[in-house]
């Protein structure tokens, strides 16, 4: 593609060479340039993109997107330019998506896309409306924590929401495959670094805002303001749909163009929802007047099935076979799941690792067994924000019998660092009842054999994840190997 139709609407101007060269690839990663490319230096966190300008020319780059002039000048000082275009950006990051968008042909302009920001149930809600909408026999494609989809064809997920280049790669994978819709889980942290800048949504789903990413975004305004601004951004022939019972729910419709719809489990709204009964099976729920079955449970996942049917309807579904394929749903990986074991045990995996989303699976399982023992395993992420640790101590301490402090994902940090963080939040009483084991593993196996006939043993933190992260990278690490065979030594 020329690079003319790359940069188009991208905020940059020519400075030097040939604005119509060829171009045969956007890249953003020095390491992997490729001859006939254009290289677009974005200043990171861990490094920044000027400082590696002159290898990506040595390596073939045609053309060169920078934003600091300074950095630029001392990079090619000693540097052959020959027939290779330089390109002043005012945002690195916003060209970079901008010019992925372009270079794809805007793939997301020919797909239904619907994106859903919010602290809690975003992997579950997309999930459940890429099945939902398979079902119902459309092709779609799903962007997720856990995995991306084109089709049925998936791969393992990087992060919540992925660069500009993947996000638009896969989309016109999509277009290709014949896909009709696109769910996409968006984060404030994709938010705020442009990755979603150039996209086209039909829809944006708001769930609730609570206490996360404020190592990243440092005060909950700035988290909130990231959120909103997803929705600032929606155009006027979009729909912006939110859960106004969460108090930042009307915010996030202050500014937005769209068609503003509404949902509520406990107010008077365009769509609600109210729970019946439930079990460890799943729960009756009246939408809109409607009793279904859902095999989800949980107060939190009767709000992730209202945004699902609200959704579903904004985008002209029948509410029948809205309400029918909602009711044949099984939860998504790592959420809330069911191991059952000797002694009547119930062992609940589940991915909660915010204090808000903590709390909820602790009240869930404590409202359907009362009378149960409920044992509560969790640890906090190193390298990300402490602020929650004593918090997510505090609500341990509340709501369960006996609690177990262990590692979730350490990092660079010291586990015992972190738990001391955690400890700081519990009082007498929560210390009595806590134990504090490093090993993961090891905390497992004691919370499963010292756990009383017929007791509730919820593993927050990892959910989907088959891996630990610590000092020495990524290793294998998956809870329901260790629980099976914890339960088979347990018989």
């Amino acid at each position: 593609m020329r690079l003319d139709r790359i940069i188009r609407n991208s905020g940059c101007t020519v400075t030097e060479g040939d604005i119509f060269v060829e171009i045969d690839a956007v890249c953003n990663d020095s390491r992997k340039v490729t001859r006939g490319c254009v290289f677009v230096a974005v200043k990171g966190f861990a490094s920044d993109g000027h400082e590696y300008i002159s290898r990506a020319i040595g390596m073939g780059a045609k053309a060169v997107v920078y934003e600091d002039q300074a950095m630029l000048d001392k990079q090619i000082e000693s540097t052959d330019l020959d027939g290779v275009t330089l390109i002043k950006a005012e945002s690195s990051r916003y060209a970079l998506a901008i010019m992925a968008s372009n270079f794809y042909d805007n793939p997301s302009e020919k797909l239904t896309l619907v994106g859903i920001t919010g602290t809690n149930g975003k992997t579950t809600t997309v999930t459940l409306l890429y099945r939902m909408f398979m079902a119902l026999g459309y092709n779609c494609g799903l962007l997720s924590t856990i995995a991306n989809y084109v089709g049925t064809k998936g791969e393992e997920a990087v992060n919540t929401t992925s660069d500009p280049l993947t996000i638009n790669s896969l989309m016109d994978q999509m277009v290709k495959a014949g896909c009709e819709y696109c769910f996409m889980e968006v984060s404030s942290i994709g938010v705020e670094q442009d990755r979603v800048a150039g996209l086209k949504f039909k829809a944006g789903i708001f769930s609730n805002l609570t206490h996360d990413h404020l190592d990243y975004h440092k005060t909950f305004a700035e988290y909130l303001r990231c959120k909103k601004l997803f929705f600032d951004n929606l155009d006027a022939d979009a729909v912006a749909i939110t859960n106004i019972d969460d108090r930042n729910g009307l915010v996030m419709l202050q500014n937005t163009k769209a068609q503003k719809i509404t949902y509520s489990c406990r107010s008077i709204a365009d769509h609600t929802c109210k729970v019946m009964e439930q079990s460890f099976e799943g729960m009756l729920l009246k939408i809109d007047g409607v009793e279904i079955w859902s095999r989800l449970i949980g107060l939190h996942n009767a709000y992730n099935l209202l945004a699902l049917y609200t959704t579903a309807i904004a985008l002209g579904a029948k509410e029948e076979e809205a309400l029918t394929a909602i009711s044949t749903l099984a939860p998504a990986p790592g959420r809330l799941e069911n191991m059952r074991g000797p002694k009547d045990i119930s062992v609940i995996i589940d991915y909660a690792h915010t204090p808000d989303a903590l709390e909820n699976v602790l009240k869930t399982l404590r409202e359907i067994a009362p009378e149960r023992q409920l044992i509560c395993l969790f640890g906090c992420g190193g390298d990300r924000d402490k602020t929650k640790r004593p918090e997510m101590g505090k609500i341990a301490q509340k709501f369960a019998d006996r609690i177990f402090v262990t590692s979730d994902n350490s990092r660079s940090e010291k586990t015992a660092d972190i738990m001391a963080d955690i400890k700081a939040g519990m009082d007498t009483a929560g210390k009595a009842k806590a134990l504090f084991i490093e090993d993961r593993e090891q905390a497992i196996r004691a919370a499963i054999m010292m756990a009383q006939q017929g007791a509730t043993i919820l593993l927050a933190g990892k959910g989907h994840e088959t891996y630990q992260i610590n000092e020495n990278g990524k290793v294998h690490f998956d809870e329901r190997e260790i629980v099976m065979d914890a339960f088979s030594q347990n018989q």
